[in-house]
């Protein structure tokens, strides 16, 4: 995805989200078995967050465990919807734009049921909320607090600078596709909430936007990079 950010940002093309950085995943020559692998792991996390919502957080008291609970189950549905996209790609049904389009058809759906319209604006400041929040704990640097941090050294900066930039990359493109979801039901034009890469073409079309895109990809590559290292550092401990 931050790859693809940058192509947008000097005038290529392509889907600047999860279905386009799959469909840029087909086109290597060891797609399939990327795209097997990516199906399995989205899927095994589905099923793992589902049972922590389920047997887990019990210990805790009433309103932590509901809060950690929900999250819990949130997660669950998030991973399985990557899952289902990656699976259509798997069968070769998936394009580059089936999260633009599913967002946009979702939208254009909530409007037209009661009470959609509040339901979809709540959504999308929730999203931009989240996008603020994750935004800070970049600066903050309280995502070391998740990881088993490295002695003093060169190893420890490369993983604080990674995260720092990362968060900051991933809270800007949340709080974009929050503000684009909101305002785009408020202009009652549901066409125009196009989700994640439609949210980064909207930052493209701003002044010195070009290069604005070209950070937010840039911090999305730090953001891919200090994931990897999080799954080797990661405390599992709750």
């Amino acid at each position: 995805m931050g790859a693809i950010s940058i192509r947008l940002a000097v005038g290529g093309t392509g889907s600047a989200d999860f279905s386009g950085a799959v469909a840029e995943l087909a086109t290597m020559p060891i797609g399939p078995f990327l795209l097997w692998g990516s199906f399995a792991a989205c899927a095994a996390l589905s099923l793992w967050q589902a049972g922590d919502a389920i047997f887990d957080f019990n210990h805790q008291a009433t309103k932590k465990k509901i809060k950690n609970k929900a999250k819990a189950a949130l997660q669950a549905i998030v991973y399985a919807v990557l899952a289902l996209t990656l699976w259509h790609f798997v069968t070769g049904t998936g394009t580059g734009g089936d999260n633009r389009k599913a967002t946009s058809d979702f939208t254009v759906s909530m409007m037209q049921a009661p009470g959609g319209v509040a339901l979809l604006v709540l959504t999308g400041v929730a999203v931009a909320v989240a996008g603020v929040a994750y935004g800070i704990r970049g600066p903050k640097k309280s995502f070391q607090k998740q990881l088993r941090m490295p002695a003093p050294g060169p190893a420890r900066t490369a993983v604080t600078a990674l995260g720092v930039t990362g968060y900051l990359a991933k809270g800007t493109v949340l709080l974009l596709t929050g503000l684009l979801i909101a305002v785009a039901t408020l202009k009652k034009h549901p066409e125009d909430s196009t989700g994640l890469d439609g949210g980064l073409r909207a930052l493209r079309d701003q002044p010195l936007g070009p290069y604005l895109l070209a950070a937010v990809g840039a911090g999305l590559i730090c953001y891919g990079a200090y994931m990897i290292m999080r799954a080797r550092m990661a405390k599992m401990t709750k």
